[in-house]
């Protein structure tokens, strides 16, 4: 399909290394990430040829995605921001360049090495059994936490993943875990539209999280592992800075701000 010219997406640099092989892709967002996605990639690279690799790069300085040791570890291309936004700014880039590549569906990890990898091969299941929207939790039968922050777990048990399970009308356990899967219908449903610019920080995966049940889509979660590093975390964003925004984004959705014109 070709890129719809309504879509609101960032500007960014292109450069692909292989053509489109799988109906499958993976979309990695990154930003200075270092060893950390040089580790991740390789751990995917291990997996065999499953899905096509596509690193979202939020204008990384660090050096860490040279083209040599991305083509070794068989990643398809990099989308290079060249505008405003943050993640969901890197999420819509990903998105839009997927779906223009006849990608069927779409399973997003972070690039920070936290996440179980090898739990790909059970998202590629699910999208193969029609299911819309799978939320990776760590949170489910099956699942696995290791050095999760305590005032993390709080929030996610205490604050964010009833408020989204209220919302949405799904029981979700582990609703900040942005290891997903996403269809390529639900992606492209009139009454969901992410492709607009207010979408810009974290808005994105909360927005979606509660319009895939709404809209009638099959959502499912599925066991996956988070693995925090011993000691202090690195964070590219304060805890308190990050709760407040994470609030506003819960009052934004419970007033409806997100939802399209025509919703």
């Amino acid at each position: 399909m070709k890129f719809d010219p309504d879509w609101e997406v960032p500007k960014y640099e292109l450069t692909e290394f292989k053509p489109r092989i799988h109906k499958y892709c993976v979309c990695i967002p990154v930003i200075n990430e270092g060893e950390k996605i040089q580790k991740e990639l390789k751990r995917l690279s291990k997996l065999g040829d499953l899905i096509d690799i596509i690193i979202l790069d939020g204008g990384s300085t660090d050096g860490s995605l040279q083209d040599e040791f991305l083509i070794s570890n068989g990643v398809r291309a990099v989308l290079t921001k060249q505008d405003t936004g943050k993640l969901s700014a890197q999420l819509r880039m990903g998105f839009s360049y997927a779906l223009s590549q006849g990608y069927e569906g779409i399973i997003t990890v972070d690039g920070n090495n936290k996440d179980s990898v090898e739990s790909i091969p059970l998202f590629i299941g699910e999208l193969d059994n029609k299911v819309d929207f799978v939320q990776g939790s760590r949170y489910v039968p099956g699942g696995k936490e290791i050095n999760t922050p305590f005032s993390r777990k709080l929030a996610i048990k205490l604050i964010h993943a009833p408020f989204i399970s209220l919302l949405s009308g799904f029981k979700y356990t582990d609703t900040t875990n942005g290891f997903r899967a996403h269809s390529k219908k639900f992606l492209l449903d009139n009454k969901l539209k992410p492709f607009r610019h207010l979408f810009s920080t974290y808005e994105l995966l909360a927005y979606v999280s509660v319009k895939a049940p709404r809209l009638g889509y099959k959502v499912k979660e599925i066991p996956v592992t988070r693995e925090y590093p011993i000691g202090k975390i690195p964070t590219k964003i304060s805890p308190l800075r990050g709760n407040l925004l994470l609030l506003r984004i819960l009052v934004g959705l419970l007033i409806g701000k997100y939802n399209p014109r025509s919703d």
